[in-house]
């Protein structure tokens, strides 16, 4: 660690998420001679909670600003560094845009998956699902994405220069995270039809988009937590680590027994209206995922994401407690792979399948999020110098407020 709080990154930092890269390519061309369709499936499970990592760390500073909260100043590097995932990110749905054909129903036109009695659904889905259209969509989305992920960076690394210039970029990022929330809230939903329902294109649902998205921000604040909690145990923050407090930690554990539960309630919401409502062209979807050895990983995946997580941090000494948070953020962000998993492999798979190929590309997606975010911490000072909440807290332990 350098005087002025940059991460220092040591070789040995570097060696681990490489090897896991390297196992995770190695999976990844090992499956495409054994078994090309569930490797598409696999690289669309990693990559889009890679691509949702990216854009969460976006949605997180962006709602945070506007809603001026002052806690997560002290860890907005944080989820800077993650935003930093969408240029990568965007080269992972590159890869995974050579084996749509696999995948999604809607490659070819004439496929009976976009067949409906309705003149005017099937006109619509037809016309929506054009190849053409679909990845001018793919394209715009992640290309906006990008680009507010890099500009905000940059407005916040030019805030470090001075006292005005921190004043400066905070009304600057204020302003862009006003103008996010909204095209957030529209591209999401358009991205979580996509990428993921147009892999069965008869069904949908309402709620879904709101579903994915609570499971996104759940991962993201996960991934916040865990990487806050490692480096305050690991006293990485350096001589102004204080103001990153037991507050800030209790903050993001609340925010994680939050927004598991709204991700609970959605989950139990959309599926007793669709279940109880039991019209053919919704049920079908659960009844999937119900049969064939799916049913105890679905359940499971609720068990995983919303019901441990939130007993366990429902006392505040958990929520207080580096090691219970560290625990229960490796403990959510597993149960968000465990979702996506049943979301996407139904749609081609009778059966769950878990062996060395899951495990393989799930450990190379971790690698790369690791050498990206440690990469992202150590281009800047863990905690900015001139963020005016934390120069406001300065003056204020100075006895000068």
């Amino acid at each position: 660690m350098t005087a002025d709080t940059h991460l220092t990154v040591t070789p040995r930092m570097r060696q681990v998420p490489i090897a896991l890269c390297a196992v995770g390519v190695i999976a990844f061309a090992a499956g495409l001679i054994l078994s090309p369709e569930r490797t598409w499936l696999n690289l669309l499970v990693d990559g889009f909670l890679v691509l949702a990592l990216g854009v969460i760390g976006i949605f997180f500073m962006a709602s945070q600003r506007l809603a001026s909260s002052k806690w997560w100043a002290p860890i907005r590097r944080i989820p800077e560094a993650f935003s930093l995932l969408l240029p990568v990110a965007a080269v992972l749905m590159i890869v995974l845009a050579f084996g749509f054909h696999k995948l999604y129903p809607w490659v070819d036109p004439s496929s009976p998956e976009l067949v409906d009695e309705h003149p005017l659904i099937r006109a619509g889905r037809l016309t929506y699902l054009s190849p053409a259209f679909v990845y001018v969509r793919m394209v715009v989305i992640v290309g906006l994405w990008t680009f507010f992920a890099l500009r905000m960076r940059k407005i916040s690394l030019g805030g470090d220069a001075s006292a005005e210039a921190g004043l400066s970029a905070h009304a600057r990022l204020y302003r862009y995270s006003g103008a996010f929330a909204p095209l957030f809230a529209l591209t999401f939903a358009m991205a979580s039809y996509d990428w993921v329902i147009s892999l069965e294109p008869k069904w949908f649902s309402t709620m879904f988009s709101v579903y994915v998205f609570a499971g996104a921000f759940v991962e993201g604040i996960a991934a916040v937590a865990l990487v806050t909690v490692i480096l305050k145990r690991k006293q990485l923050f350096g001589p102004e680590g204080k103001v990153v407090d037991t507050h800030v930690v209790q903050t993001l554990g609340t925010m994680i027994l939050a927004f598991s539960t709204f991700w609970g309630y959605i989950w139990i919401a959309q599926y007793l209206l669709v279940w109880y409502g039991n019209i053919p062209e919704e049920a079908f979807w659960y009844l999937e995922r119900n049969n064939g050895g799916w049913l105890p990983l679905l359940l499971g995946s609720f068990a995983v994401s919303w019901v441990i997580p939130f007993f366990t941090l429902l006392p505040i000494g958990s929520k207080r407690s580096l090691k219970m948070m560290m625990g229960m953020s490796i403990f959510v962000l597993a149960g968000r792979w465990l979702d996506l998993y049943i979301l996407v492999m139904p749609s081609k798979e009778s059966s769950p399948q878990f062996g060395p190929l899951e495990i393989g590309m799930a450990a190379g997606a971790v690698g790369l999020v690791w050498l990206v975010v440690i990469r992202g911490l150590s281009r800047a000072p863990l905690i900015p110098p001139h963020e005016p909440v934390i120069a406001a807290r300065r003056r204020l332990d100075s006895g000068h407020a």
